[in-house]
């Protein structure tokens, strides 16, 4: 199969505008999270104008979607990397999980993207891949649930629908921790040790016999 063309000039220099802008967003949101920094000095600090920026993208919300959705999915792939060396399911969901909460250094940022994803304007490009990517964990999740079964379980509708509720439950639980610091709720909670624990009873009642199975 022939290699892709190279890219042109004018591709090149848009990767590395939106390379710069990037760079420029994700240093000044570490430094002072997203009601602090401005798209003016994101577009100073990239070296571009403010129109320029807003070609790349349109609203301060979507460049901290940009910046974040990167960080979502290095987490996300750490966390494969980890689930696949993990004999046991409970401990292979909460790879793939924990490194997204540990990976959540600022919560206020953390809240912040889960403000942006839950609420942003539908078309935002940056919204759209940020849910795509949770799809993409929630799908990792559901199948390290189904490989727990045997084959002939797997194969069952009613078990592939329930470890896509499970998945999405898992999800609902890291949503909580990754808010919870902000709430107030359930102070000095190591929120590592509540995502192991909420995880395993989540794997638990999936793996767990159905009535229908209990009843023959």
């Amino acid at each position: 199969m022939p290699n892709p063309p190279a890219p042109g000039r004018r591709e090149r220099n848009a990767r590395a505008t939106q390379n710069r802008i990037f760079t420029a967003a994700a240093a000044l949101f570490s430094e002072h999270g997203f009601d602090g920094a401005t798209t003016q000095e994101i577009a100073e600090r990239a070296d571009v104008g403010a129109g320029t920026l807003f070609r790349y993208a349109a609203t301060k919300g979507e460049l901290f979607l940009m910046v974040y959705n990167e960080q979502l999915r290095a987490a996300i792939d750490e966390g494969a990397r980890k689930a696949q060396v993990e004999p046991d399911v409970t401990a292979a969901v909460n790879a793939l999980i924990g490194t997204v909460l540990s990976g959540a250094h600022d919560v206020h940022n953390a809240a912040v993207y889960q403000r942006e994803l839950l609420f942003g304007p539908p078309a935002e490009k940056y919204r759209s891949e940020g849910l795509a990517l949770v799809a993409r964990l929630e799908d990792l999740v559901a199948t390290r649930l189904l490989d727990a079964l045997d084959t002939e379980d797997q194969r069952r509708p009613a078990r592939t629908l329930a470890a896509a509720r499970a998945a999405r439950s898992v999800f609902a639980v890291l949503n909580l921790l990754l808010a919870q610091p902000l709430t107030g709720a359930h102070p000095g909670a190591d929120s590592a040790e509540e995502l192991r624990e909420q995880v395993a009873q989540i794997v638990q009642g999936f793996l767990a016999p159905s009535v229908e199975d209990t009843s023959r």
